[in-house]
């Protein structure tokens, strides 16, 4: 087996993410099986538990595993669904070996830093090969070089490429500023972010090298030079309007024949075809289409973030590229919406995301009411749909108090409550991967939309009318209001296989309004675009606005 390591250095928010997806897909492209995993140094052992503004969307397996937003990459760009063994946080290290010092496994040893956590991450590597039959596993490090959170996971590296350097290589990406006072690429800052990593004991066998524009040959020979790599191992990485150009930019400087040469191995096969059709899609696409998307996780002090809901994001272009469509995403801040409702009526299509909490829900509901009554194209996702419920409860029930429990525990109509085996939870204080989470089945009702849309775009029919759906929640529908909103015109589309769980809600006499209590973002890949986000932005696209 075969391992790459990916680094980074200077700052954060380089792409690392990207480079390993784009890594892994080109891998792919040769004939190769990868595995790549995400090694995240912070302590919690998995993301679930972590503020969405600080560390970015979590990111749920169908296993129901949840991870760190760059697995979601990963799946995007191999077009595949990974698993458990594909994220290693020092925190699921360190619990493991305590654990295993509890139950005296180490036979009464010292356990120390070196050598055991360094041995339990490199088993973890070795295992996610095997778990997914790799031929090479690409692992990215989290953080930045030089910084004393991952210093085990260099360490863990060292000591793989010392034991096994034939097997081992390592890529690094660094940044060349363009300072505006100077207006010239300065190379000294990717030179000491080598240094960093050579004082860790290792060297580099490619450089990424991210700036505004490409490298020129000045550049490159200079990096050349004071980083000891040949300059065809030295990869301009501008920046591009499209994540997904990515690869095509390194196929282009034969990074892939360089890694698999590097690696002692050859090339199966050549096929780049169907993720450059796809590209010139994007590059092809000529008609507009605004969106909004309207939450609360998105600013941190005076900068706007979509990190909490980047799969959303995805999700949304994939869709409208795949209909030669741009789409013009806007980032609202539900609170807003309570300033007035005008906002609004810029948009052809409003989704309201996942989320917990109460703050600025009234304006959530705000916009769905506006979504409804003036037949604008609504996509509720998660808690999305939850309040498309509450909405419709109050405005069309005229259930003037109805509210999900999460946010009112004593309202008299409960439309939204919790599920019963979360409430044992939650009183239990057992927060960490709880919820109902991962892929579960849904059973879609004939004559639908929602069910027309499966029928027409889902690429594997073996299964229909049951699709496999990822979740990430604690409340549900409450089926004892469920006559109540049938006879007011609000049809469930979509139910688990027992018919228990509420699962899609659809409302017949409107372009489209839809709310579903799981996550469909989570499976949309560039290469297969969810069929309800497809017909979501179809819908939108059909609107003028005034």
């Amino acid at each position: 087996m075969k391992y790459i390591f990916v680094t980074g250095g200077v700052i954060s928010g380089l792409g690392k993410g990207i480079a390993v997806s784009s890594i892994s897909l080109l891998l792919k492209s040769a004939g190769l099986k990868v595995a790549p995993i995400k090694m995240d140094p912070y302590l919690n052992v998995d993301a679930g538990t972590m503020n969405p503004v600080e560390h970015g969307e979590v990111f749920v397996l169908d296993d129901g595993t949840e991870t760190d937003q760059d697995l979601g990459h990963y799946e995007r760009f191999l077009n595949e669904s990974l698993n458990k063994t594909n994220i290693v946080t020092q925190g699921q290290v360190y619990l493991s070996v305590i654990q295993k010092e509890r139950n005296l496994e180490y036979d009464g040893e010292c356990v120390d830093v070196v050598t055991y956590i360094t041995e339990e991450i490199i088993k973890r590597v070795k295992e996610a090969g095997r778990a997914n039959n790799a031929d090479v596993v690409v692992i990215e490090i989290g953080g930045t070089t030089g910084e004393y959170q991952n210093i085990m996971f260099l360490e863990a590296n060292r000591l793989m490429k010392l034991k096994n350097p034939e097997n081992v290589i390592h890529a690094h990406i660094t940044y060349l500023p363009i300072p505006a006072s100077i207006g010239e690429m300065k190379s000294k800052p990717a030179q000491m972010s080598v240094r960093n990593l050579n004082a860790m004991g290792i060297q580099p066998d490619v450089l990424l090298a991210r700036s505004e524009k490409p490298l020129d040959q000045t550049r490159i020979k200079k990096l050349s030079v004071t980083t000891g790599l040949e300059p065809e191992d030295i990869i301009s990485a501008p920046d591009v309007d499209s994540i997904y150009k990515v690869p095509i930019g390194y196929e282009n400087q034969n990074l892939t024949d360089r890694l698999l040469d590097k690696l002692g191995l050859k090339r199966k096969e050549k096929d780049l075809k169907d993720w450059r059709e796809f590209v010139e899609k994007i590059d092809s696409a000529k008609g507009r289409v605004k969106i909004a998307i309207v939450g609360k996780y998105f600013s941190t002090g005076d900068f706007t973030l979509a990190d909490s809901y980047i799969s959303v994001i995805e999700a949304v272009k994939h869709a409208a590229w795949i209909q030669r469509l741009k789409p013009e995403i806007t980032w609202l801040d539900s609170g807003k919406v309570l300033d007035g409702v005008e906002v609004l009526r810029k948009f052809q299509g409003i989704i309201v995301p996942g989320g917990f909490g109460s703050r600025d829900i009234e304006g959530k509901i705000a916009t769905i009411k506006y979504a409804r009554e003036n037949k604008i194209p609504y996509f509720g996702l998660c808690y999305g749909m939850q309040l498309a419920c509450v909405e419709y409860a109050r405005n069309v029930l005229n259930l003037t108090n109805a509210h999900t429990t999460e946010i009112d525990p004593e309202t008299k109509n409960p439309v939204i409550h919790i599920m019963p085996d979360q409430e044992k939870k939650l009183l239990n204080r057992e927060y960490g991967a709880t919820m109902r989470l991962g892929a579960w089945d849904c059973k879609l009702k004939e004559g639908t939309h929602v069910y027309k849309l499966y029928k027409d775009f889902t690429l594997s029919a073996s299964r229909f009318p049951l699709v496999s759906e990822r979740h990430r929640h604690r409340f549900e529908f409450n089926n004892k209001f469920l006559d109540q909103f049938m006879k007011k015109g609000l049809t469930v589309a979509g139910t688990s296989p027992d018919g228990k769980l509420v699962e899609i809600i659809e409302l017949k006499d409107h372009p489209f309004f839809v709310g579903t209590q799981f996550h469909p973002e989570l499976k949309s890949r560039p290469l297969s675009p969810h069929p309800l986000f497809i017909g979501f932005i179809k819908a939108a696209s059909e609107i003028t606005l005034k």
